[in-house]
């Protein structure tokens, strides 16, 4: 087979994500990736900024994933976990439950963030019913936040999100309200709950960062907030790690720099180092508890095929293995000493809004951007993989990108941005 076939015969079958299909740019092919590097077909190579979706928080390919996962594909890929389980399952959930705040303690498996929003949202709904409670079924989430693109997610998400306006009507109604950053957004929250909370089961939120909203930042304050909120009105607190979670904003979960516990928390993304697809839903001892019955229809009726896929979770715990082996968050906590100084030229450029960072999140907002996808191949030609998305541009790199690669990223969104 000629080396390019598989590009010029598959190419035409692909149907791409968050693109117009009609317009959108060709899209690259890749062939190898190596830490920071993204290696095309035709050898150019692209400094990563993005960290394959927020993902490959130890860089790409390494050797100590790798090997866990060869070592586990060897063993056993995958089995069900439908009444049984399996060494590696087990051993990350005992992993998990210890690194996480308080009785954060019982874990529930699924392959995507999307999924494992969508089982606690389950969770949090069912939690309700199973204590007799079947009026408060509605979920409390915030503007510009983002928890997904399946139909019960989209429901709360921000509403006027350009992914999912198209499809109001069809999911259930959630109530999204703006997030209490302030005394008078504050003051419109305890008004909304004191009228509502009766018919209200959660509050779901992103801790710290709205991510795929726009990289909006709020400050811990905000959290302690929220689950004070969430206690004197008897709702549980279901906070999104996905984006978050594992070293992302300086700590290993972001709900630790204000000192909470949710009563559910869902984790993805960075979970296997960007490896494999895994995600789970951590529930607090007492969430646990109200599934717990004679009754079968008190069980949670959730189980998806590859559940627990060993070879996933084998990867994820190499990766906890990293974080105790290794220093990731000091390493955090250089990129974001670096990106504040290496970004904030930007400030001074036409058009741009702001320039803000959190840990190893880098983000030069602007006050639009016309075509986002032409401005990712202006990106590429220059040798940086940077995804442009609504009116941002932004970094967030593997933690273990080195000095010369980030100062490169961010040269490159200087350059790109000063010509407009």
């Amino acid at each position: 087979m000629p080396s390019s076939e598989w590009y010029e015969t598959g190419l035409p079958h692909i149907w791409l994500p968050y693109a117009q299909m009609k317009t959108a740019p060709t899209p690259l092919p890749a062939r190898s990736t190596q830490g920071s590097v993204i290696t095309l077909h035709d050898g150019r190579e692209l400094v990563d900024g993005v960290a394959a979706w927020w993902t490959a928080c130890h860089g790409y390919n390494h050797p100590h994933i790798r090997a866990c996962a060869e070592a586990q594909l060897a063993r056993m890929p995958h089995v069900m976990f439908g009444g049984m389980v399996h060494e590696p399952a087990l051993r990350l959930a005992a992993r998990l439950a210890a690194m996480l705040p308080g009785d954060l303690e019982r874990v529930f498996y699924t392959d995507s963030g999307s999924v494992a929003v969508e089982v606690a949202m389950k969770m949090a709904i069912q939690y309700r019913i199973n204590r007799g409670e079947p009026e408060r079924r509605r979920l409390l989430a915030f503007k510009g936040g983002y928890h997904g693109d399946t139909l019960a997610t989209m429901a709360i998400c921000d509403p006027e999100e350009g992914m999912h306006h198209l499809f109001s009507g069809v999911m259930p109604e959630q109530a999204v309200i703006d997030l209490p950053r302030d005394d008078a957004t504050r003051a419109a929250f305890e008004n909304f709950l004191q009228t509502q909370a009766s018919t209200l089961t959660a509050i779901v939120v992103e801790p710290l960062v709205q991510g795929a909203g726009g990289m909006v930042f709020h400050d811990p304050a905000t959290l302690s907030f929220l689950r004070s909120a969430a206690d004197r009105h008897g709702l549980l607190l279901i906070l999104d790690e996905i984006f978050t979670g594992f070293g992302r904003t300086g700590t290993m979960f972001a709900c630790q720099q204000a000192n909470i516990v949710p009563d559910i928390v869902t984790l993805s993304k960075a979970l296997t180092g960007g490896t494999m697809a895994l995600a789970a839903t951590v529930a607090r001892r007492h969430v646990y508890e109200a599934f717990l019955s004679d009754d079968p229809e008190k069980a949670l009726m959730h189980g998806p095929t590859f559940m627990a896929n060993p070879l996933a979770c084998a990867c994820a715990n190499a990766s906890l293995d990293l974080f105790e082996r290794e220093p990731r968050l000091e390493q955090v906590a250089t990129i974001a000493a670096q990106l504040s100084t290496a970004l904030e030229p930007c400030r001074t450029l036409p058009g741009v809004r702001d320039v803000r960072v959190m840990g190893a999140i880098g983000v030069v907002e602007m006050d639009r951007i016309a075509d986002p996808a032409s401005l990712r191949t202006r990106f590429a030609a220059e040798g940086a993989w940077i995804r442009p998305f609504r009116n941002i541009v932004y970094l967030t790199p593997a933690f273990t990108i080195s000095e010369q690669q980030l100062d490169f990223l961010a040269n490159a969104i200087r350059r790109v941005l000063k010509d407009g």
